[in-house]
């Protein structure tokens, strides 16, 4: 088999076999910790081969289904495979793909939403049930045992410690120079025992670049040479480009006032067109040397590195497109040491985003006039990705901002809304909100004022009138005065399009 070379102890290597054999090991009902996290680092064939055994039970009129603990997303062949042959009973604690959405939301599939950063913690302590069976991709395995880690940190050292089994998988398609990039920090504990992460700024490490396991835990280990799954990228928009331009405008305009300085504050930047589109404008702006400290590195962050405009960028995972793996390739040596992949309970730490004061952009599914952010559900009760880290930094960045057109669904939706139909991201936790439209800075103002600002500057201008419209009747009629709402109206949007097929008004 391909990558024995990869494999340099020999407690390891004899227990070499197929992904059929190891996939043997994992029995119906198992909660298996599976490493991967926006379709890097993911196991490739012992999932096929659970795939191919799910297929062959419902054939047989069984189920065969396991819960499926990852980072976050993983990619077609694991989440969208195993989804289609129902060989999934429970999904933990991200998901973005479309077979996997759809059983999710018919019922067929339970899924449950986490903070990512809180995920770790809640299997150490017992939250979720005990953790069978750890299925890690790595990129090689040391002569004394340590194994290199494959392209995302994830949960990876939470699920090899916490499970009863491990199995590998060796990818020799993982680039050697992998080795090195990682920081695996080891010292988290459960309370009262919990000590201070001594992260102080983007470049530090704290911890070692391998991934730990006892040999004996090892019950299988199977050779590999598969890539990963590149994210599928689309041009920025026109849209994409005007929201980048008002937050450049914007962060100009905080560090002429003082409250920012000229290298800004570690970016955070969650997965997506717009937000690629906001950090490749920053490569254009007037801003550096920038860094970053966020959960994926995605194209333009690469960017921002090769050209010197960014100095270092820690995440847990890379999510790049086709392009940009290839240029990742290409030079990653280059790179080694202007990135620092961590588990993500550390690179989306509370403790570390707060004292870092990082600059937190993630999208949004809709926002209210108050500032209330929906990040996960379609009308209230159709689940789209999940929550992923967007809370973990908006609940604690220097300035957190939410990103998204003012529309979707050629103008049929308004994504600026009377009353979100699904709270992710109370009041309290937004600052910004951008859309094409422009920006409302809601730092410092009370409800009718913010309101006020999100109209006036985020809504369409097909939406504009009926929003003002809504904010004069329920301040002149609403039963209270600080967050007027009219309840029988605050949903009617949402309803109205579920009925007519859009939320514009009659």
């Amino acid at each position: 088999m391909k990558g024995h070379s990869r494999i340099r102890c020999k407690a390891v290597a004899d227990k070499v076999m197929s992904a059929e054999d190891a996939a043997a090991f994992i029995m119906p009902g198992n909660r298996v910790g599976m490493s991967g996290f926006t379709g890097f680092g993911h196991p490739k064939a012992v999932p096929a081969a659970l795939v191919r055994r799910a297929a062959d039970a419902a054939a047989r009129g069984d189920r065969f289904a396991v819960s499926v603990w990852t980072g976050s997303s993983t990619a077609p062949e694991l989440d969208g495979a195993l989804a289609a042959v129902d060989g999934i009973d429970l999904r933990i604690p991200y998901q973005s793909d479309p077979v996997t959405r759809a059983k999710i939301n018919a019922g067929t599939l339970e899924y449950l939403d986490v903070h990512l950063s809180h995920v770790a913690q809640m299997v150490r302590e017992g939250f979720f049930g005990h953790l069978d069976i750890a299925l890690i991709e790595v990129a090689g395995v040391t002569a004394d045992g340590a194994l290199i880690p494959s392209s995302s940190a994830g949960n990876n050292n939470t699920w090899l410690d916490e499970a009863d089994r491990v199995i590998l998988e060796v990818n020799s398609w993982q680039p050697a120079e992998l080795d090195g990039m990682h920081d695996i920090y080891y010292g988290t504990a459960l309370p009262p025992d919990r000590a201070p992460i001594p992260i102080l700024r983007p470049s530090d490490r704290i911890g070692v670049p391998h991934l730990r396991c006892p040999p004996e835990k090892i019950i299988a280990v199977v050779p590999t040479n598969h890539p990963d799954y590149p994210t599928p990228s689309r041009p920025a928009d026109s849209h994409s480009q005007l929201i980048a331009d008002h937050i450049l405008d914007f962060l100009t305009h905080e560090v002429r006032q003082g409250r920012l300085p000229a290298g800004l504050l570690p970016l955070q930047s969650g997965v997506g067109n717009v937000t690629n589109a906001v950090l490749a404008r920053l490569d254009t702006g007037p801003f550096g040397p920038l860094t970053a400290y966020t959960e994926v590195i995605q194209d333009s962050m690469l960017q921002l590195l090769r050209t010197g405009t960014m100095t270092v960028a820690s995440a847990t995972a890379f999510s790049l497109s086709e392009d940009g793996l290839a240029e990742l390739r290409a030079d990653i040596a280059a790179y080694r040491d202007k990135i620092v992949l961590r588990p993500q309970e550390i690179s989306n730490h509370p403790e570390v985003i707060r004292r870092l004061g990082c600059l937190a952009m993630n999208g949004m599914i809709e926002a209210d006039i108050y500032g209330n952010v929906n990040s996960t559900h379609v009308m209230g009760s159709s689940m789209c990705n999940g929550i992923g880290g967007s809370g973990d930094f908006a609940r604690n960045a220097y300035l957190a901002m939410f990103l998204s057109p003012s529309t979707a669904r050629n103008g049929a939706i308004s994504c600026i809304v009377p009353m979100v139909s699904h709270v992710d991201h109370t009041e309290h936790d937004v600052h910004i909100i951008i859309t094409e439209q422009g920006i409302a800075d809601l730092r410092g103002l009370p409800p009718r004022r913010r309101a006020q600002q999100v109209i006036d500057h985020c809504a369409h201008p097909d939406y504009r009138p009926a929003l003002q419209d809504y904010l004069d009747r329920a301040t002149a009629t609403g039963p209270g005065r600080h967050t007027p709402h009219l309840l029988g109206e605050a949903l009617s949007w949402h309803v109205r399009y579920l009925k007519e097929g859009t939320m514009r008004p009659g």
